[in-house]
């Protein structure tokens, strides 16, 4: 059996994540999201390659929405209501009730700040919604009678998952964005050993170590004291919701300890609703929220105040949490433009920047940044990198692959040098494969197949009842609970064909009964079903063929000598009170028979009942004495 594994964005790149599993027959799409490094038709999915057609519903069994950032949720109108898809799209509360909000931010600057036509509108952003199926964490959902979904708590953000698939015998954990460190406002990443086939994992982080929490916050406090005490102001690029919570109880627990006076503003009024969204989705807090939330709202910030656009202008220190958080439009960009060229002030760049952002230009030390055909913008202000990102890092990534024990691991949302270095420390560290496929690539992973079977009554009671009369004879008395106990039974099946060709749509009925059973089934014991067993002996044709100065080409003759070899050896080595019967071409003992299917094949059958197994057994050593010795 095989799971497929298509990379449609977040393919050996951050941006756009999209992975196209095909488990089972079925096909679920993991989040839809856009690239902010582009403004054209690259800042989506390339969904054709789900269908060229455009019929995604008859595709697609599912679609599975990790969380709320628009780089893993920001295609889905246009997937939804421009695409055409109309099938059943899963994420949990907080994901569906945060998801509109950016969206619709989103959407307003694109479409009425810059203008950009074919782009989704409010109506589309509604309408899409409305097709959503919330899911509750450890809630396990069933899709149909074959697939069903678990969500597990990621971290990250609020509302984020890891989602668990599963399709008959087969699994899937595809990860998402997560955290395996608990923070201030949101608990560890957590899933059950579900030992997936494949675990589909962000790779971000892949090779950095992080160092410790409390010395990178005090080291963000001091950089933004030092700066504001200089007169500087200091913007700190941030998404709307997730590490922006994270920083300002920062900010807000310093600034009422050291009874600071510099104004410091968040750029949207999605601080005032952040409130109400950690108030009815408590639950997915960390502990100490949920126990002091009811007297102390940690998010009811008295030195934070709402930004207005006019402030950019005004002289004097201040601190400002800009959205978004690369800098690539919005309220950040407007003020880094105003700010950057003086060396007074500071940017503090707290996540990761894709490529093609201008956060990412400024990252990469870029001093003059083109801006757009008539904006150019001098970097004079002071950049720091203190990474605050809610992804996992190495240490994380590895211990989450130790946590779930998958079979295989898919990296994903990477770039491809990160990438490599963590494959071969995962390879090397857990002996498993690790694949990092490109956008469009697709990787075919074998997978073992389980089946299930019956055990009978009567074998289980003489299987016990052995155990327990070997313990009376050892002296033990009452029997020990043990986890493993011998048995020796027949597997019984209705399937026709060979068990290890079956296709996945196969379900056969096997039951592994006592012997007993199987013989008092059959009338006629010589009915029963015999097993059988080939041997290859083209390759030895002219060994045997020069031994006896024979043409190789006179197969009939060298079937004739190697009945002569075989009987010589049987009667040496197998003393047996048993009849042999011989001919040109068939040795018979007992229900064991040697034989070539004719004078023309290459291969010698043994066939055997299945009361003379242990006579078989001595006599496959016996041929391949004779068929793999030199002559």
């Amino acid at each position: 059996m095989t799971i497929r594994v298509v990379p449609l964005g977040a393919g050996q790149d951050v941006g756009r994540s999209c992975v196209l599993v095909t488990i089972g027959g079925k096909n679920i799409m993991f989040d839809a999201g856009f690239h902010m490094g582009f403004n054209d038709h690259r800042r989506f999915p390339d969904f054709s390659y789900i269908s060229k057609t455009g019929n995604f519903t008859e595709v697609l069994d599912a679609v599975i929405i990790s969380h709320f950032h628009l780089d893993h949720c920001g295609a889905l109108p246009y997937f939804t209501e421009m695409c055409g898809y109309d099938g059943p799209i899963y994420m949990t509360h907080p994901t569906k009730a945060i998801c509109p909000l950016l969206l619709e931010d989103y959407r307003k600057i694109t479409v009425e700040r810059k203008g950009e036509t074919n782009f989704f509108t409010s109506a589309m952003i509604k309408d899409c919604m409305k097709k959503v199926t919330p899911v509750n964490l450890h809630q396990t959902i069933k899709v149909d009678d074959e697939l069903e979904i678990k969500p597990y708590y990621a971290g990250h953000v609020l509302g984020a998952a890891m989602f668990y698939v599963r399709v008959g015998n087969e699994s899937v954990v595809y990860t998402g964005d997560y955290n395996m460190t608990p923070d201030r406002h949101l608990g560890a990443a957590w899933i059950d050993k579900v030992r997936p086939d494949v675990l589909i994992t962000e790779s971000t982080y892949g090779t950095t170590i992080r160092d410790s929490k409390r010395s990178r916050e005090r080291d963000f406090l001091h950089k933004i004291h030092d700066c504001v005490q200089n007169g500087g102001k200091v913007i700190i690029p941030v998404f709307a919701l997730g590490r922006a919570q994270e920083l300002c109880i920062l900010i807000e627990s310093y600034w009422e300890r050291m009874g600071m006076k510099v104004p410091v503003y968040f750029s949207t009024g999605l601080t005032e609703r952040a409130t109400q969204y950690y108030k009815l989705f408590i639950n997915w807090t960390n502990e100490k929220i949920k126990s002091t939330f009811v007297h102390h709202n940690m998010f009811d910030f008295k030195h934070i105040e709402p930004w207005n656009r006019n402030y950019a202008e005004i002289p004097g220190p201040m601190v400002l949490f800009a959205t978004p958080g690369m800098l690539n439009i919005g309220t950040s960009l407007e003020v880094f433009k105003k700010w950057a060229p003086d060396p007074k002030n500071m940017l503090i760049m707290p996540g990761f920047c894709v490529a093609g952002t201008v956060g990412h230009k400024v990252l990469q030390g870029q001093k003059v940044i083109e801006i757009d055909t008539f904006t150019k913008v001098e970097v004079n202000l002071q950049v720091r990198v203190m990474s605050f990102s809610a992804h996992a890092d190495a240490k994380g990534i590895m211990q989450l692959i130790r946590n779930c024990e998958p079979r295989n691991v898919v990296l994903v949302h990477g770039e491809r040098i990160v990438m490599d270095s963590l494959k071969g420390n995962i390879t090397k560290e857990f002996g498993i494969p690790c694949y990092n496929p490109a956008n469009g690539v697709a990787i075919d992973i074998d997978t073992p197949r389980n089946l299930t079977a019956k055990l009978s009554v009567d074998l289980l009671n003489s299987v016990l009842n052995e155990s327990y009369q070997k313990k009376l004879r050892q002296g033990i008395g009452a029997m020990q609970p043990q986890s493993c106990v011998p048995l020796h039974g027949v597997l019984r099946t209705n399937y026709c064909g060979q068990l290890n060709n079956m296709s996945g749509t196969d379900q056969p009925q096997l039951e592994i009964v006592h012997p007993s059973e199987i013989l008092s089934d059959q009338h006629d014991h010589s009915s029963l079903q015999q097993s059988q067993l080939n041997f290859e002996v083209e390759k030895e044709f002219s060994a045997v063929s020069l031994f006896n100065n024979m043409a190789p080409t006179d197969k009939q003759a060298i079937h004739m000598r190697i009945m002569d070899l075989l009987y010589v050896e049987i009667i040496q080595s197998l003393p047996t009170t048993s009849k042999i019967e011989r001919s040109a071409s068939v040795l018979k003992i007992r229900s064991v028979t040697l034989t070539f299917h004719d004078h023309k094949t290459e291969v010698l059958k043994i066939l055997w009942a299945n009361e003379d197994e242990d006579l078989a057994n001595r006599i496959r050593g016996a041929v391949n004495r004779v068929l793999y010795s030199s002559h």
